[in-house]
């Protein structure tokens, strides 16, 4: 099973020395590494701990670690599926697929995901990711999970309980005196710190590499209370995902889930859930209960370089808020689209520290300072922290893009703006838009190729309501805040758009262009 992020897949080198005679060997000094050698520094001393062989821990832990399997019925599209493609092109035996069923109904085939878990007590819980059993679009999970042991033993398990935010699941088989291992302690690990992962990959069974821990709380998608792995270059590929990441004494300090690669396969950058972000979530799931995470209410952006010019704010320092959701924590405490939120609770916001990340990691109900910068001043804002909606609530909260399909014949010409062709929006525009008849703004009636709008995404149908936290009803009133920011010495003015159904976003465009 394989879930990515451009070059980011969740998945499912080893350091190594030259061991002679039992003793590690140096190549550059030609010293047996742990002894020190004439006119070296004590600080050069290697730290004590690497071991000539993983052989007695591999045996200890390799039992506890498991293979998942997963099936699932789902549709088949009218188009040939690729892998029945490829099987047909190489003349491997069909899979079957399921007869029409009754009315209404449409065929389907069996579909399937192979990764890794591991038992957590002696009568068979078993952390794993949520995406290997979750089920085709992310909807519900998969109809049957099988779960076998190393001594090839097969179990069908019950799923217990899945959070995908954190993408993890906890699984039930029916068993006693089974084998299993210990939760570790993740915030004391180690850049350089050795480590073992064990998992499925690609179906093999099971696998032990090795190697050390490479960095540690890695931002990988710049959202979510759950975005801080530990990298590592031990070698994880597809299967790996959902099986443990090993300390040298033998605890699991990580979930393997993913790998950064150009080509799907390991390049040494493996990455795994830390422990005690895993560690809460999973005793949530196990009481039945869901995690809880503290929750704002806001929609946001990072202030890229043009957005942070346009607020004379450095970039990469705080992130906008473009969106409040009413009645919620950041509507009640006074918080508004616009505001930059630059701390919370005195921790630096930052593309490394979010805002969800540290929200969703402050307790629900607490009380916390905010610092916020609004017209040009710092002010500090007190916010109660709510709880979180489901998944499902969010995206129902979101909305879908439209795609905009917007043909206005009596769009009049207008004065070009920074590469765009705008007009004031009238009953015709929110006829053919579809805008509520209370919004007021401007809207793009057609954007140049290759000017600074263009560059910026902008389109035919956007609907420009602020620049530079100013609402604009006309297209004079666009030309004046720009005219206004030129005065001003600022290299880029800020913008608020609509687009369709999505939330508001704000959006950076260049003055000089």
């Amino acid at each position: 099973m394989l879930r990515e992020y451009s070059t980011v897949r969740y998945a499912y080198g080893v350091a190594a020395a030259l061991f002679l005679g039992g003793a590690a060997y140096s190549m550059t000094t030609g010293t047996a590494l742990g002894q020190v050698a004439q006119n070296e520094p004590v600080s050069a001393v290697p730290r004590p701990g690497a071991p000539e062989s993983f052989a007695d821990l591999a045996a200890r832990l390799q039992p506890a670690v498991v293979n998942i399997s997963t099936t699932q019925r789902v549709p088949v599209r009218n188009q040939m599926d690729p892998f029945e493609q490829f099987f047909r092109r190489f003349g491997a035996p069909q899979r079957q697929q399921q007869p029409e069923g009754e009315e209404g109904e449409g065929p389907t085939r069996e579909a399937g995901s192979l990764g890794s878990g591991f038992i957590i007590s002696p009568d068979g819980y078993i952390v794993t990711n949520n995406h290997l059993i979750e089920g085709q679009g992310g909807r519900g999970t998969v109809d049957e999970v099988i779960v076998t042991l190393t001594d090839r033993t097969e179990y069908q398990a019950r799923i217990i309980g899945r959070d995908p935010a954190s993408d993890l699941a906890l699984l039930k088989i029916e068993g006693s005196n089974l084998p299993y291992v210990n939760w570790g302690d993740s915030d004391r690990v180690r850049v350089g710190d050795w480590i073992i992962a064990i998992g499925n990959p690609y179906g093999l069974g099971s696998t032990v590499t090795a190697g050390i821990v490479s960095a540690m709380q890695r931002n990988i998608t710049g959202v979510g209370a759950y975005d801080r792995y530990i990298q590592t270059d031990a070698s994880i590929n597809r299967g790996n995902s959902g099986g443990p990441m090993f300390d040298m004494a033998g605890n699991v300090v990580g979930i393997n889930s993913a790998l950064i690669s150009p080509t799907g396969a390991s390049v040494g950058i493996g990455l795994a859930i830390p422990a005690d972000a895993a560690r809460p979530v999973i005793e949530a799931l196990k009481r039945g209960e869901r995690p809880q995470r503290g929750y704002l209410g806001v929609g946001l952006q990072p202030l890229d370089e043009d957005i942070a010019d346009g607020l004379g704010l450095p970039k990469d320092k705080g992130e906008i808020v473009r969106t409040v959701v009413e009645g919620e924590a950041a509507a009640k405490s006074g918080i508004q689209q616009g505001d930059v939120i630059l701390s919370i609770n005195g921790r630096e916001v930052n593309p490394q520290q979010t805002v969800s990340y540290l929200i969703a990691n402050t307790a629900v109900g607490s009380t916390v300072p905010v610092e916020v910068y609004r017209d040009g001043k710092r002010q500090i804002v007190r916010v109660t922290v709510g709880e979180r909606p489901t998944e499902e609530e969010l995206a129902r909260q979101s909305g879908e893009d439209d795609g905009l399909p917007m043909e206005d014949e009596n769009a009049t010409e207008a004065d070009r703006q920074l590469g765009m062709v705008l007009q004031p929006v009238d009953d015709s525009v929110r006829r053919a838009l579809r805008l509520p008849s209370d919004l007021q703004g401007v809207v793009v009636a057609g954007v140049e190729p290759g000017s600074a709008a263009g560059e910026k995404g902008l389109r035919r149908g956007d609907v420009i309501l602020s620049v530079n936290r100013q609402r604009v009803t006309t297209v004079e009133g666009v030309a004046n805040a720009v005219a206004a920011a030129r005065a001003a010495g600022r290299s880029s003015v800020l913008m608020l758009i609509k687009r369709g159904n999505s939330p508001e976003a704000f959006v950076g465009i260049e003055l000089a262009r």
